[in-house]
């Protein structure tokens, strides 16, 4: 099963922090997850959409859209982080 996270305004968006997710079939990339999750559609389509920048991490290390993910790992998605 694998643990979904969800941070800041995602978090608030989405109404929730966590969830557990049976990995479907042929989702076995962070692309290919984000898309899933958008196809629930309203709010998930628009917290995860193109539109907001987005980053993700897979088992804690920063993933790209074509990261390998699979039943047993963690994700978490959250908004960039900027500093001054």
């Amino acid at each position: 099963m694998m643990k979904l996270l969800y941070f800041a305004r995602l978090r608030d968006e989405l109404g929730c922090a966590e969830e557990s997710l049976v990995l479907p079939q042929g989702v076995n990339t962070v692309a290919a997850l984000r898309s899933h999750l958008m196809a629930r559609g309203g709010v998930w389509e628009q917290a995860l959409g193109s539109n907001g920048a987005l980053r993700v991490a897979v088992n804690q290390d920063i993933a790209q859209p074509v990261t390998a993910v699979g039943p047993d790992d963690e994700v978490a998605f959250f908004p960039p982080v900027t500093g001054g």
